[in-house]
């Protein structure tokens, strides 16, 4: 029903402005100075996972200093419940729309609605597939990819045999993640096996348990982030093998294991800073201001030494 009213809201937009795409005044995000006054809609992919939790903290504790109010939503990783969120947010009059996408192709029309009804959009993270996008806040996740297969090679030498354990399928980070790791190790590694364990520990140890039987002679493991890195590593551990893992964000139960010699090394991104970056970009969009299409937030490879 949700989906339906806004569209039928969009419908009434293009009717009313005589078939144009240019919503009324009515329907435009409050134009004003006033941040005290202005509401920011944040929708977070899921809130199960230490990165997607630094990444709201540094979007709540911006908007504080800068005087924005934001309502935060989580999608538990369901793109369906994602955009019944939005409309909500969208219905509820915020002036504009912070995403981290679960699925960038699914996103798209509460994109477009939102488009339609002149609110600004930001994605954090990851991209939508359609849609105006104001700006994307994120890390360079081909660049990351590509980082964590040079390690590997310069760890174990060329041709060395490599699991990937693959992100959340549609997500543009999994996307761009993979495509930087096999711009190295097409030629240069030799990858076995990729199974998509959707971003989360607990699949990340059951597919790892999995893969282990079928590969008993592999000898690395690239997971699309630390969550599934970490469940991997317990999968490897109760098979009495020590396999090198590196893993992508480096949130802080990475680290941890990275300083206690569990975990080899991690692809660090700042998620706290995404979310700082997004919120300044979203006020400058309100005041006006012309923002960077893409925003970037630094990495950097840790390891022990």
């Amino acid at each position: 029903m949700k989906k339906l009213s806004l569209i039928l809201m969009s419908l009434m937009l293009i009717i009313i402005t005589g078939c144009s795409l240019e919503p009324p005044g009515w329907a435009k995000p409050k134009a004003t100075s006033n941040l005290n006054e202005m509401k920011i809609g944040l929708s977070i992919s899921t809130l199960n996972n230490p990165f997607f939790v630094s990444l709201k903290d540094g979007v709540v504790a911006e908007a504080k200093k800068q005087g924005l109010k934001v309502i935060v939503v989580d999608a538990q990783n369901d793109s369906a419940k994602q955009s019944n969120d939005v409309d909500d947010l969208i219905q509820q009059g915020v002036n504009a729309l912070l995403i981290n996408p679960t699925d960038s192709s699914a996103i798209s029309t509460v994109v477009q609605t939102a488009n339609t009804l002149g609110i600004p959009v930001i994605t954090l993270d990851r991209s939508a597939d359609k849609g105006d996008i104001k700006a994307l806040v994120a890390s360079d996740n081909v660049k990351g990819g590509k980082m964590a297969a040079d390690y590997i090679v310069e760890q174990l030498g060329k041709r060395a045999k490599v699991i990937e354990l693959e992100g959340v399928p549609g997500a543009s980070a999994t996307r761009e993640r993979g495509k930087g790791f096999h711009q190295v190790a097409d030629s240069q590694l030799k990858v076995i096996e990729k199974q998509s364990a959707d971003f989360d520990r607990t699949k990340g140890l059951n597919v790892m348990e999995n893969l282990l039987q079928g590969n008993p002679d592999v000898q690395a493991v690239f997971a699309h982030n630390d969550e599934m890195a970490l469940g991997a590593i317990e999968a490897i551990r109760s098979s009495g093998k020590n396999i090198p893992v590196v893993g992508f964000d480096g949130n802080e139960d990475a680290l941890k294991s990275i300083k206690e010699g569990k975990l080899t090394a991690t692809v660090a991104q700042q998620p706290d800073l995404i979310g700082q970056l997004a919120i300044r970009a979203a006020k400058d969009v309100l005041q006006g201001k012309t923002v960077e299409k893409t925003i970037p937030a630094p990495l950097k490879l840790v390891t022990k030494e």
